[in-house]
């Protein structure tokens, strides 16, 4: 719907851009200036007075007025009147007055009385930036019934539209014994919230055509790999095949819990276009090594492969087939690419995800673009997002994990470090994650700095790194070959590959959002051996650590973290902690969600 241009400021500062953004500004109260029939104590009234009586001082005002509409005199009182108070109440004066009425000093007293020009109207409350008058008022002009049905909202919508905004007294009685409005109404302002989302973020979704559209035969590839494929790694292939074929660039995500064997699908993804070049950026340098090391293992070697990272040589890179790289690859001169793909596309801003693709981009077309997460988002973001879009996930795992998760607190101190030394006498590795480097008043536990003496002094092999350290790439490789502990801050989170990993402690987990646990816990077991996951608290109990214990499952642990944290804004940016909607909820609403969508189709 198109606003007139002399109420755009206006609805600017209501955070209005569409006429259901108006329709959602619902009012916070109702005043209701029906003419009384009888006095209710304690209740709000509206009357048709005569001033017969005042006493008046700067401090307050004395009324005695009789009210037409109830037969009867009263008192009234307003402290510390105006001049137009004055004026307005003259004795002999006849006017429309609204207030509470209560019983003070054995007579009826109406209670800083407000004067109103006309009876028998209800005016909603909608305590926003502007004026109430002027919100009342665009209400009134934009929200009509043509309107709303244009919208795509039904017959039944629009009723309650109305009777939100434009409420009856009944409606109003209903209001104030509620506290509230009634579950019926909730439940439409939560379809109307989301509904009017997923609109939003359609007209969001833009199509580009394909730079190039390719299909080439990848059954000798899948045939040449040492394992098989899982189904749900198989199913998403096929997805990813029928974007390739398209003329229309796809813009796929692939989700898939730690270790779901993502890496797989990326190689298949290369394969099928075989013959044109692709690219890959992932957050790490470990990890675009890692990929690198894979590629060179498992595609056939007729295809030229590059690794770049902010340590390697400027070279010509149209010579290859495949390029994978850190953000380095931003500030490289790349040659024509049809398929890009970004791994744990989480751990990029929005800007680098879509600078990657704009430095490949030719004119109006655009190359294929395929994310990867290993963060899965709970099924309704998930619904939401693909209004933007096309999902896919991977749900099975080629090893089952094994894994051992369990809450410690200091009492197990002594069955901890039994534990770790017969992990590393069987060749296993440690890894210990700090939530500080450096010491620090405000957290109630050990830091790197204060931890290190004591691992260091007691065991071979302890390896120490964390975000801003400058040699921190180097130090996990050295530790992946030859280390026993490492001790790390949240870093590891992401993008290393340990195969002797048996145990992750994890320091003040009560600090961390489940998900971030989860992928932490996802470093070990990566081969199926048998894994060891120990949250080390000060907390006396949590019911969210207790949870998180139940399950390995990251689409489970989605929901989790929704439950316990909540969603954000999935239209300016990324899913972070903090709720985003008013009335719909993620973790309770997803039948709404269903039937918004469906509407929408």
């Amino acid at each position: 719907m198109k606003f007139l241009e002399g109420d755009k400021e206006r609805l600017k500062k209501l955070g209005v851009s569409t006429l259901l953004d108006l329709a959602l500004i619902v009012p916070k109260s109702y005043n209701d200036y029906t003419l009384s029939s009888k006095i209710i104590a304690e209740s709000f009234h509206t009357l048709k007075v005569t001033i017969k009586d005042r006493n008046y001082n700067p401090r307050y005002m004395r009324l005695t007025i009789y009210a037409h509409n109830l037969d009867q005199e009263l008192k009234a009182i307003v402290f510390h009147p105006k001049q137009y108070h004055s004026t307005a109440m003259a004795i002999g004066k006849e006017l429309y007055l609204y207030g509470k009425i209560e019983y003070q000093y054995n007579s009826w007293q109406l209670t800083q009385p407000q004067i109103i020009e006309e009876p028998n109207l209800v005016v909603p409350k909608y305590k926003r930036r502007l004026q109430n008058k002027t919100v009342f008022s665009l209400m009134k002009q934009y929200l009509t019934k043509e309107a709303v049905l244009a919208e795509g909202i039904d017959e039944d919508g629009w009723q309650k539209l109305e009777s939100i905004h434009f409420a009856d007294s009944s409606f109003v009685r209903e209001f104030e014994k509620n506290e509230g409005f009634n579950p019926e109404i909730v439940e439409f302002l939560k379809y109307l919230e989301i509904y009017n989302h997923l609109k939003k973020l359609s007209s969001k979704k833009v199509r580009y055509k394909a730079k190039k559209s390719f299909d080439s035969d990848i059954s000798a590839f899948i045939n040449s790999l040492p394992f098989e494929l899982t189904s749900d790694q198989l199913k998403v292939i096929e997805e990813i095949r029928a974007d390739l074929r398209g003329d229309i660039a796809t813009r796929r995500v692939v989700m898939g819990d730690v270790g779901c064997g993502k890496t797989m699908v990326i190689f298949a993804s290369v394969m099928m276009a075989k013959g044109s070049r692709s690219l890959l950026m992932a957050p790490t340098t470990v990890l675009a090594k890692q990929i690198y090391e894979e590629a060179k293992k498992f595609l056939p070697s007729s295809l030229n492969v590059a690794l770049v990272t902010n340590k390697s040589k400027e070279e010509d890179l149209s010579e290859y087939d495949f390029i994978i790289g850190t953000h380095a690859l931003l500030f490289r001169e790349l040659p024509d690419v049809d398929l890009v793909m970004v791994d744990e596309q989480h751990r990029f801003g929005t800007k680098q995800r879509n600078l990657i693709e704009k430095l490949v981009s030719s004119g109006e077309k655009r190359p294929h673009y395929i994310q990867f997460s290993a963060t899965p988002i709970p099924r309704t973001y998930s619904m939401i997002q693909s209004s933007i879009i096309d999902i896919s996930t991977i749900k099975q795992m080629p090893y089952p994990k094994d894994i051992d998760t369990k809450i410690i607190t200091k009492k197990d101190f002594n069955y901890l470090l039994d534990h770790i030394k017969r992990e590393i006498s069987q060749d296993k590795q440690i890894i210990i994650v700090y939530p500080l480097v450096q010491e620090s008043e405000a957290i109630d536990y050990q830091s790197i700095d204060e931890a290190r003496g004591y691992w260091e002094k007691n065991f071979d092999r302890v390896f120490v790194t964390y975000g801003k350290d400058k040699e921190k790439e180097e130090v996990l490789e050295q530790f992946a070959k030859e280390g026993s502990i490492l001790l790390a801050t949240t870093l590891i989170e992401v993008g290393i590959s340990l195969p002797k990993l048996s145990t992750i402690v994890l320091v003040a987990p009560e600090r961390l959002g489940l998900a971030t646990l989860h992928q932490l816990r996802g470093r070990v077991s990566r081969n199926g051996v048998k894994g060891y996951c120990f949250l080390f608290t000060k907390q006396e109990s949590s019911k969210r650590l207790k949870d998180f214990c139940k399950t390995t499952n990251g689409f489970e642990i989605a929901e989790l973290d929704l439950k316990y944290r909540q969603g954000g804004d999935l239209l300016r940016g990324d899913i972070q902690s903090g709720k985003h909607f008013k009335w719909f909820d993620p973790s309770e609403d997803e039948e709404i969600l269903r039937r918004a969508k469906g509407d929408l189709c």
